[in-house]
């Protein structure tokens, strides 16, 4: 028993060595790890203390010196904005130089290569001076391939996030199990596999940011083409974005209007009320005391949205080579370019507003907002703020899955909501109808966001950067095409789009005809009424149009209205 008891006291004091030195080495690896991060830490002060003294240093030499002003942020040192000069925006694209051997000779070889090396010299000083050439105010495909030429880094960088962005997010959906249950309807949490497709794609556009949230944008009014559960999940794009600093939106009210935010309103809200693809929005008072919506680009939006359309544009051309099309598919991204750079100049977006608040002054229900144009200019727009209420907070508040659930809102609230969103829609749907086929002026971006409902009982239009204006030829081929679609007539149908310019000279309209009428048939009758949706008959035509090489223009273009899909769209609200 001794041995034991002495045994096991041998044993218990190993043990607390053992433990006092475990415990002495855990103490010295944290104290070690503690002298490192404190030598971590001390080295980064010493580099951010350097790295200011040398701010200092080109400060004093630029003010002293007069030297031109380096660029302190590492994004304006990618895109070489430091070294863009307007002077330099009609600089022609250099040629490559061709050396020239006028014989064999020592003398003359000699000469000949100093002529080269000179040519070789120019060449690239011609080039340098390329990077000087600003980014096009105005879509030109030439400019913009001129332009990024001299910055191939940043379509390279571009295109990589762009490839991984969504080359992560199919990983993502891949291993996530949900092509598991594909074929069932719903998951235990009653979500379908379409709901975190959707998710995913959502998450996947915010990441990529301005460029692809404004597609994505327009991809949620179009529920008949993706599906109700991919379209729920991008409306989200519409309000749900996050905003930028707001000093950097003060900084550019006042390069913009040229003044101290404080001499020219006298309050602007801390905090945006809302957050778009292109801008947010601030409420503020003028000096006058008027309220108003004051909307701010995001900065450096321009390069940004360019440099997304020319590499869509890129991709357009490499589609076309291996598919061998005729068409040249690069003309769907200058229209969309020519649309998006138009909606980036707040000038127009005012003229457009002016122009709409005119034609439609006549119809009561549709209400305009003002536009205050002392106040506006090509990145600042300031509008009389208006005060209503956003369709899917009304959808929410009268939705009957919050029946009996423990809503907040009782049910008379519900059903007032109800009958507020149900006038909405009529109001929507004859005014889009005015626009359509009367006043040929087009509200090209009715999501939600850029509705209001007033108390009342207005509809109020928000953003006006997307306008269609259509000619009246286009708006009669637009009327015969409903009682076309509404008959069955397919190749009535397909003579108006002919009117409406969108096929091209040459397409074989009988063979059109033949495809329209094998995909969709003959309308059937149910109670004397004809059964047809415009949904079906707008996707149908989308696929055959495009397999024509039917000029189908894209639905951000500001200047051409030939393209029928926006009719289509406002036709479905």
């Amino acid at each position: 028993m001794a041995m034991v008891a002495t045994s096991s006291n041998h044993h218990l004091s190993l043990f607390r060595c053992s433990t006092r030195s475990s415990n002495k080495s855990t103490t010295t690896k944290r104290s070690n790890q503690s002298r490192r991060l404190v030598v971590v830490c001390n080295f980064g002060d010493i580099v951010r203390k350097d790295i200011e003294f040398m701010k200092k240093g080109f400060s004093w030499a630029s003010e002293s010196l007069h030297l031109p002003k380096i660029s302190r942020t590492f994004d304006d040192l990618l895109w070489l904005r430091h070294v863009e000069n307007p002077k330099a925006a009609g600089l022609p694209s250099p040629s490559w130089p061709q050396p020239y051997y006028p014989a064999l000779t020592g003398v003359d070889l000699f000469m000949a290569d100093i002529k080269a090396l000179e040519a070789y010299a120019s060449y690239f000083q011609h080039l340098s001076r390329m990077w000087s050439k600003p980014l096009p105010e105005i879509y030109d495909p030439q400019e913009i391939e001129d332009y990024f030429s001299c910055r191939p880094h940043v379509v390279t960088l571009r295109f990589l996030e762009v490839f991984i962005s969504f080359a992560v997010a199919a990983i993502k959906l891949r291993t996530s199990g949900i092509f598991k249950f594909y074929r069932s309807p719903v998951d235990k949490n009653g979500h379908s596999p379409e709901y975190y497709f959707g998710q995913m794609l959502k998450e996947t556009i915010l990441n990529l940011g301005p460029t692809f949230i404004k597609v994505g944008q327009s991809l949620s009014t179009r529920p008949d083409i993706i599906g109700t559960e991919i379209s729920k999940a991008l409306a989200e794009l519409n309000d749900r974005i996050p905003p930028f600093p707001r000093i950097a939106a003060m900084q550019i009210i006042e390069e913009e209007l040229g003044s101290s935010i404080e001499s020219t309103f006298s309050y602007i809200s801390e905090e945006p009320v809302a957050a778009a693809s292109f801008g947010q929005v601030y409420r503020g008072s003028t000096k006058d005391g008027y309220d108003v919506a004051i909307k701010v680009q995001r900065p450096n939006l321009r390069h940004v949205v360019v440099r997304d359309i020319y590499i869509l544009r890129i991709g357009l051309g490499l589609v076309q080579k291996m598919a061998r099309r005729k068409n040249d598919l690069r003309v769907y991204a200058d229209e969309l370019g020519k649309g998006l750079i138009g909606e980036l100049d707040y000038t127009l977006e005012a003229a457009n507003a002016l122009q709409f608040r005119e034609a439609h002054s006549p119809f009561p229900f549709i209400f305009v907002p003002r536009v205050y144009g002392h106040l506006s200019r090509k990145r600042v727009l300031t509008m009389e703020w208006v005060v209503g209420e956003n369709p899917n907070d009304l959808l929410l508040i009268s939705s009957k899955s919050l029946i009996g659930r423990g809503s907040v809102y009782s049910e008379r609230q519900q059903q007032d909501a109800k009958k507020r969103l149900l006038d909405m829609v009529s109001k929507g749907v004859e005014s889009s109808l005015i626009q359509l086929l009367e006043t040929g002026l087009l509200h090209a971006d009715p999501h939600p966001g850029n509705l209001r409902y007033t108390a009342t009982g207005k509809i109020a239009f928000l953003d006006f950067g997307l306008m269609c204006r259509m000619e009246k030829k286009h708006q009669f081929a637009m009327l015969s095409s409903i009682v076309h679609i509404v008959s069955g007539d397919w190749a009535g149908l397909v003579n108006d789009l002919t009117e409406m310019d969108v096929a091209r000279v040459g397409t074989n309209l009988r063979r059109v005809t033949m495809d329209l009428e094998d995909a969709l048939g003959e309308v059937k009758l149910v109670d004397g009424t004809p059964d047809i949706k415009f949904s079906r008959v707008s996707i149908k035509c989308s696929f055959l149009l495009f397999g024509f090489l039917f000029f189908w223009a894209i639905v951000y273009s500001s200047s051409t209205y030939g393209d029928i899909n926006p009719c289509l769209l406002e036709i479905n609200r």
